[in-house]
């Protein structure tokens, strides 16, 4: 039982890892042990957050650009070029865009639909292979798609392609969780509430209080309770779970 929440010696990519809510689980897998490999579009930002974050245990940076599908296969390969296997995927990498409906673009549904739902999709396919060479009955290789809040609820913001993005993603997490499965991969997704991240940076501005009052718990997320969600789930606490939609909000999605 002592070891139940280990990741220590497990292998994850993390995309849109290099900053909000993947830089929070990326430094939490690597402070606990795990082999690192973060994925973001700029490959400066990739090369600062692996430098950073290899002060404290094994971490590595690959720019790539998930919107399209051969994006997702070119990352897939250059992970395969430094590792036979893949414990942990987690689909971080997101878009948004918020506008009034009457003037809301169809580029926002194109650009946002791309990434949040046909990027996660794409990667995870891409990605089996070594997953698979991973995965076993007693530890299964695990894929940690990242929905949110606005995909389970109305969101406080007009950003329709977003909040739509993210209820798709946590369907498909329990499609996928079904047809994975008998290959030992589960598939799971974490919903957040308000984090500190640019995503987020100008709605905390404008209303930081309000949210905070409206959390059951009083206040918004930090990285802990992030990367706390991720550990378990990747972990041998988490091995019996699959298909499942986490929300990490404090209580706001109850109400």
């Amino acid at each position: 039982m002592k070891n139940l929440f280990s990741v220590e010696g497990k292998v994850a990519l993390v995309t849109g890892g290099s900053r909000g809510i993947g830089l929070m689980i990326a430094r939490g897998f690597v402070e606990n042990g795990a082999r690192v490999y973060v994925a973001s579009r700029k490959a400066e930002d990739c090369a600062k957050v692996a430098q950073e974050l290899s002060a404290y245990g094994d971490c590595h940076g690959i720019a790539a650009d998930l919107s399209t599908q051969a994006g997702a296969a070119k990352l897939a390969a250059e992970v395969g070029k430094h590792t036979s296997k893949l414990d942990v995927l987690v689909n971080n990498a997101g878009a948004n865009w918020g506008a009034p409906m009457a003037e809301y673009p169809d580029a926002a549904w194109d650009k946002v639909l791309a990434l949040n739902v046909k990027g996660v999709f794409h990667l995870t396919i891409a990605c089996l292979p070594l997953l698979e060479k991973s995965a076993s009955h007693a530890d299964p290789a695990r894929v940690i798609n990242i929905g949110s809040i606005d995909g389970i609820q109305v969101p406080m913001l007009e950003t329709y392609a977003y909040s739509a993005s993210k209820a798709a993603v946590h369907h498909m997490t329990r499609v996928l969780a079904m047809q994975l499965a008998g290959k030992r991969i589960t598939v799971n997704a974490v919903a957040p509430g308000p984090f500190e991240s640019k995503m987020m940076a100008a709605t905390l501005d404008r209303f930081k209080d309000a949210i905070v009052a409206s959390c059951p718990l009083g206040r918004i997320g930090e990285p802990e309770d992030m990367a706390g969600i991720a550990i378990y789930l990747a972990s041998r606490a988490g091995a019996y779970v699959t298909g499942a939609v986490i929300p990490v909000d404090g209580g706001i999605s109850t109400r």
